[in-house]
């Protein structure tokens, strides 16, 4: 098949995977919160250096390396949750392991994720020609760049989010390709809209307190909404049709 079937969400979902992804965080803090110290220690280095040198192309730069890296980070998370459910331990070796064998589809899926995000940001030059060129702009003028502004992106990080929502977390957990993969993720997100909605709400709230915390946070944050990510698939998306990861 070229789509996994997904199944129907109740409101309540993502409370559960919340508190799943929590569970699986404290049955392996040191696992957990290795990677979430890594993703606090990628994320400060990226804002030094974008407050630094202050380029937009050096922010570009580094945000296309964070986006071949954080799928890599991203996958070892989902490994400690996909032991912890087979009844493993999680080690750092065996999870280092797994995220070299699906590494090749990682890459793969953030080529797809650098071109939406590459779009992205010729969208929003574009954006550009809304606002007032001659003259300070008015409330009106500024009302209506950022609403154009704000649609543009939203239209655009709901693509990157339905595209990536469960396609990881199936490419870890199945012998499946990529396309098949976040076009499984996008018709799972489609089909369960409302939910998924509150679901990404969450991520947002957990990355605002992330930066509230000046990064710190992420080091909890990121490892638990990865961990729940992983249940969300599971609960979602009904990929029994394709093989196994041994």
């Amino acid at each position: 098949p070229f789509v996994a079937p997904c199944r129907s969400l109740a409101p309540s979902a993502p409370w559960r995977w919340l508190r799943l992804g929590w569970r699986d965080l404290r049955a392996a803090p040191l696992q957990s919160l290795s990677y979430g110290a890594v993703i606090f220690l990628v994320s400060a280095a990226i804002s030094a250096l974008a407050w630094r040198f202050g380029s937009g192309w050096m922010l570009l730069v580094m945000l296309s390396a964070f986006i071949f890296v954080a799928p890599v980070l991203a996958l070892g998370l989902y490994a400690i949750s996909s032991e912890l459910a087979r009844g493993e331990r999680p080690s750092l070796r065996q999870i280092f392991l797994e995220e070299r064998a699906r590494l090749g589809d990682a890459l793969v899926y953030s080529l797809m994720l650098m071109v939406i995000c590459l779009v992205w940001v010729r969208a929003g030059s574009g954006v550009q020609i809304f606002y007032p060129e001659f003259g300070p702009p008015t409330r009106a003028d500024l009302i209506v760049f950022f609403a154009i502004g704000s649609a543009v992106g939203s239209i655009f990080a709901g693509v990157a989010f339905a595209a990536s929502a469960f396609s990881l977390p199936m490419l870890l957990d199945r012998r499946v390709d990529g396309v098949t993969a976040v076009v499984t993720s996008i018709n799972a997100v489609l089909r369960n809209k409302k939910v998924m909605l509150i679901w990404a709400a969450m991520i947002v709230a957990a990355v605002a307190i992330g930066f509230a915390t000046a990064l710190l946070g992420l080091t909890v944050t990121m490892p638990l909404i990865g961990h729940a990510t992983f249940h969300a698939y599971r609960e979602t998306v009904d990929a029994v049709a394709w093989p196994a990861h041994p």
